[in-house]
């Protein structure tokens, strides 16, 4: 399985500290939030890794090259200074990614998850890992589930919870949007409502790095 970092985003509400620095190079104790990516990839078997870039491009690509000192192969998926956003970039990188599902992760998450080698079923295009409510969110989606942590995403029946910016996608997902630019919800709704997209709890450690506040608690947390 491959896996994609998505790390071209501007950063906005974490200015004036994005000012100069990619939001993906923000350190939290003595490693930069993309770096413990990619090393938690590794470490679960996960070596070929795309990560696509736009803002401050060049210093990302400088500071983790080609992946070998961390053991993993790197394939830069360069979007120069447009914003094809979320699902658009995922699109622009599936040449990289190839045929197979794939893992997505959101460079601006602090979590302990590790990934697993999940291959989807046949009538599946994603599977999102969900985590609770964080204070200042209401949630994205509900899980129908029993026991188990995994079951059906839907948009009204179940537990709401809030995606963790963690996903495995299958590239058929993909290929009904012909925009170049788009987010991911854009084409991840429809397939919930045709019931293609499964959801799985993770109940871990999982912070959004979104604003200097979150980033200063997780810090405290974290040294």
């Amino acid at each position: 399985m491959k896996a994609m970092l998505l790390a071209a985003g501007r950063g906005k509400r974490l200015m004036p500290l994005t000012d100069k620095l990619p939001k993906p190079l923000i350190r939290v104790g003595n490693e930069t939030l993309l770096e413990r990516h990619v090393k938690t990839l590794v470490r679960a078997g996960i070596t070929d890794i795309v990560i696509n870039v736009s803002y401050r491009r060049e210093m990302i690509m400088s500071r983790l090259g080609d992946g070998s000192s961390y053991g993993a192969r790197i394939s830069w998926s360069d979007e120069g200074d447009e914003k094809l956003g979320t699902g658009g970039g995922i699109r622009n990188a599936l040449p990289l990614l190839g045929e197979e599902t794939f893992l997505v992760m959101n460079s601006d998450i602090y979590t302990d998850w590790k990934p697993l080698n999940l291959r989807l079923a046949d009538n599946r295009l994603a599977r999102l890992i969900l985590v609770d409510n964080p204070p200042h969110y209401e949630g994205d989606f509900c899980l129908k589930r029993n026991q188990s942590a995994a079951g059906e995403i839907t948009l009204d029946q179940g537990q709401r919870l809030t995606f963790s910016g963690i996903g495995y996608y299958r590239t058929g997902l993909f290929s009904d949007d012909r925009d170049r630019c788009f987010e991911l919800p854009r084409i991840l709704l429809p397939a919930i409502r045709r019931n293609q997209v499964e959801g799985e709890y993770y109940g871990g450690s999982w912070a959004d790095v979104g604003t200097p506040e979150r980033l200063e608690k997780l810090r405290s947390q974290h040294g």
